[in-house]
């Protein structure tokens, strides 16, 4: 009870423990994984393209494509040329691919959430998002994912905070202490987003294995009207 956040509307935690807390005292749950999940799931959702999250590295991740006729991402490194965790790589899919998108954070989330309507989240539709959400309930969690360490720990990624809090900073409603700290860290970096993601931990990792584009595409402030509902195991537009 001393970490659910009941008392509050507007509600944040990471990860899978975050969800698991938060849920019982949620109308609405929003996944934020900014540099892969999320923003893959809004440039694809946008263009008309399903997503459907799927555990990572399952072994029956083909069958399951196979079986909806559709296409199944890679991971940045394998995908060499095709659609991937890049959120490039999807810029030109076509209207109507259905897309299988495995991922370690935001997909797994993402099929941990139950009933709960659930929205991806990121920069380029925080405020989207936001406003979707408020049209479902007035208890809304928003779920940084945070990354993972090479022992399998959660490690909380700042970029997941800053969009959390950009989301969370267009929401209405009695905050959670949780939740305001969000919206400072938010605010304190809002005028050099990107030079903010190029130099954290994350960012600098992805510049290094030549993927700096995907942070140019993520930073994108509220350059997205599209908000993305899971629903029937896919997201498509809210």
């Amino acid at each position: 009870m001393y970490f659910d956040q009941r008392d509050f509307d507007i509600k944040c935690e990471w990860g899978l423990p975050g969800i698991e807390h938060l849920s019982p005292y949620s109308d609405v749950i929003i996944i934020v994984d900014v540099l892969s999940f999320s923003t893959c799931v809004d440039v694809a959702v946008g263009n008309g393209a399903p997503v459907y999250p799927y555990r990572w590295r399952d072994g029956t991740a083909e069958a399951f494509t196979a079986s909806i006729g559709g296409v199944l991402a890679r991971s940045r490194w394998q995908a060499q040329g095709g659609y991937s965790l890049s959120p490039v790589s999807l810029l030109g899919i076509p209207f109507g691919t259905r897309l299988v998108l495995p991922s370690p954070n935001g997909s797994a989330l993402s099929t941990a959430t139950g009933h709960l309507p659930t929205f991806a989240g990121c920069l380029r539709n925080a405020r989207a998002v936001a406003t979707a959400a408020e049209q479902i309930g007035k208890r809304i969690s928003v779920i940084p994912a945070g990354e993972k360490w090479p022992d399998g720990n959660l490690r909380p990624a700042i970029e997941d905070l800053i969009g959390a809090s950009a989301i969370i900073s267009h929401l209405s409603g009695r905050r959670s202490p949780e939740a305001e700290v969000a919206v400072a860290a938010f605010t304190s970096v809002q005028s050099h987003l990107l030079q903010t993601l190029q130099q954290c931990g994350s960012g600098r990792e992805m510049i290094d294995i030549g993927f700096g584009s995907d942070i140019d595409l993520a930073v994108a402030l509220n350059q997205s009207n599209c908000a993305p509902l899971l629903r029937e195991g896919a997201y498509t537009s809210g």
